[in-house]
């Protein structure tokens, strides 16, 4: 007769983990099997130590504050030129409805040496983070 399941509460697993194994460590190992632990980018200290006394692999995984960090100011910095860019539509449209000829092309004239500064600020990003991509392509490798 097949076995029926519950109408509520958690489904039963199929294989269940009933045995449990239990380890002391003393200062210094603690310290190691934390650091490897922290190295490895596994999410629990269960698994990690299951992985490592059924052999599987060792990997290390590192990640770059520095490129993380750059990455992440440049990509609100992108969001800052899109906010930007829809500011300087606007203005366009309220100096050409609100000022006269003259007074609006003086002030358009100021815009646009500002968006120069702008264009050129936006080139010596682009260089840098082809440079920052150089090197850190370099580390990797």
């Amino acid at each position: 007769m097949k076995e029926e399941k519950p109408k509520w509460g958690r489904h039963p697993k199929e294989s269940r983990k009933t045995h449990c194994v239990m380890v002391r460590f003393d200062n210094e190992e603690w310290v190691k099997f934390l650091t490897m632990y922290e190295q490895s980018g596994v999410y629990a200290k269960a698994v990690f130590v299951k992985a490592r006394v059924f052999g599987d692999t060792f990997r290390v995984m590192k990640t770059d504050k520095t490129l993380l960090d750059y990455y992440t100011k440049l990509s609100a910095l992108h969001a800052q030129y899109r906010a930007v860019g829809n500011n300087y539509n606007q203005t366009v449209k309220e100096l050409k409805s609100r000022f006269s000829e003259k007074k609006a092309m003086a002030l358009l004239y100021k815009l646009e040496k500002q968006t120069m500064e702008l264009v050129e600020l936006s080139r010596q990003i682009i260089a840098l983070t082809q440079k920052f991509e150089e090197r850190w392509s370099q580390k990797s490798v």
